[in-house]
């Protein structure tokens, strides 16, 4: 058999970049990669509980951690991903009001959260900022694709009508190729079984493509469910 590797880690320094920046003695990296798993725990808490959005998914894309001399800068990356035709000026006023409510009142209580969670001997002398960006096009994000599946599973859709329809929504985004995988007692089967699709190319040993990738399990009331997508 073929010997898997992140698509991610495989092109760290070609095409991707790491979440976290910064650098640390050998003896305190473990405290701070610790705390980098806090600080991304406690934020996506916070989102799940306190983030509603009528009309579609918000979901947390990636979370970036910048370590400077001075300065902690955490920049949380968002997307919106619409459910309902027909009403886009609608919606996208809500997603602006949405923003705007968490940087105007929930940047507050992240940044109280957040500082819970880091080592007081670090913020003794570096101040906390966070920062909220939004993404421009959701259905190119593999996690807010990966959340839409599992919002259409949890509604009785099948599993390839719900698969085929996340890959109508990533070709408008015109990409160059997208594969979608389900693993797990599909349909509630007895036994577990791997479906998968693919749309246009996907080169995974090409250092050089630039691939975007993602890992994902949704809890049904026959287990869990895996999905995994990769888009370049």
């Amino acid at each position: 058999m073929a010997q898997k590797i992140n698509p991610l880690g495989f092109r760290v320094g070609t095409t991707q970049n790491h979440h976290s920046l910064w650098f640390e003695q050998p003896k305190n990296y473990s405290q701070g990669l610790q705390e980098d798993k806090r600080i991304r725990n406690s934020i996506q808490n916070y989102v799940q509980k306190n983030i509603q959005f009528p009309y579609g998914i918000a979901g947390i894309s990636r979370i970036e951690i910048q370590k400077g001399i001075d300065l902690i800068q955490v920049i949380i990356v968002m997307g919106f991903l619409n459910l309902v035709k027909g009403k886009s000026k609608k919606i996208a006023e809500l997603q602006k009001s949405v923003i705007e409510e968490l940087k105007t009142n929930g940047i507050e209580e992240l940044w109280m959260i957040v500082r819970k969670e880091m080592n007081p001997i670090s913020l003794s002398y570096r101040k906390l900022n966070i920062k909220i960006r939004r993404i421009r096009k959701p259905y190119k994000d593999p996690i807010i694709l990966a959340k839409f599946i599992d919002e259409q599973l949890k509604n009785r859709v099948a599993f390839p009508k719900a698969m085929k329809k996340a890959i109508e929504l990533a070709k408008r985004t015109h990409i160059k190729g997208i594969k979608v995988q389900i693993s797990g007692r599909l349909g509630g089967k007895d036994k577990a079984r791997v479906a998968w699709i693919r749309a246009g190319r996907v080169p995974l040993q090409t250092v050089r493509a630039k691939i975007n990738y993602c890992s994902y399990t949704v809890q049904t009331i026959y287990g869990v469910l895996g999905i995994k997508i990769w888009i370049f």
